[in-house]
């Protein structure tokens, strides 16, 4: 790694913890919102709460960004682990928006696989945020998003054959789909986040 003889701001570090932590919760939200059909009002509500929250997370990682002299890796790399964070937060906030705004009633089951996926990206990345730090033991956690997200297109794939076998309307049909497309879209934000992870990794080594 090399060495500076100016201090690197660390304010970063439990930012983006901030962030990935706020996703656990959205994840966790989300699975509640697709199982529990009653509370989908307040639920979605709730999500759009954290969804503000990460954008305060955001924001506060691009201010220490801009008023850094030194940061601790390169300044791209901080922003577009910052707005992938983000990114998967949009995407769930905006699942949820859809199923209200579509009145979508009882959702297919692999809806609730693909929440369950992405509460478990959501896990891995907040326990791997913290070893930023060191940049120490990350390399289980890319691979698991990595297998995590093939997991997800896999399952996105059977949702899609499923809706295009004549079990449903096609109205009902465009209506999960753009639900659907912003859950894959999540995984595949957290994806990206596991990238950007792995890219800070190989250039501090």
């Amino acid at each position: 790694m090399p060495f500076s003889f100016s201090p690197k701001d660390s304010s970063f570090y439990p930012l983006f913890a901030a962030s990935a932590d706020n996703l656990v919760t959205a994840t966790e939200v989300l699975g509640e919102f697709i199982h529990d059909h009653a509370r989908r009002a307040e639920l979605a509500v709730k999500l759009r709460d954290l969804e503000h929250v990460g954008d305060q997370a955001t924001h506060a990682i691009f201010r220490a960004l801009n008023t850094s002299f030194v940061t601790p890796f390169d300044r791209d790399d901080i922003y577009n682990l910052a707005s992938y964070l983000d990114d998967v937060m949009d995407a769930i906030e905006a699942a949820a928006d859809l199923v209200i705004l579509t009145g979508l009633g009882t959702l297919p089951a692999e809806m609730a696989q693909q929440a369950s996926l992405l509460q478990r990206c959501a896990q891995t990345t907040a326990e791997a945020m913290p070893r930023l730090k060191t940049l120490k033991d990350l390399s289980d956690y890319w691979i698991e998003v990595n297998r995590l997200e093939n997991e997800a297109d896999k399952l996105y794939r059977r949702l899609l054959s499923r809706l295009y076998s004549g079990e449903f309307d096609a109205l009902e049909i465009l209506k999960l789909k753009e639900v659907a497309d912003q859950l894959e879209e999540a995984a595949d934000h957290f994806e990206h986040v596991a990238n950007v992870v792995e890219t800070i990794a190989v250039k501090e080594s």
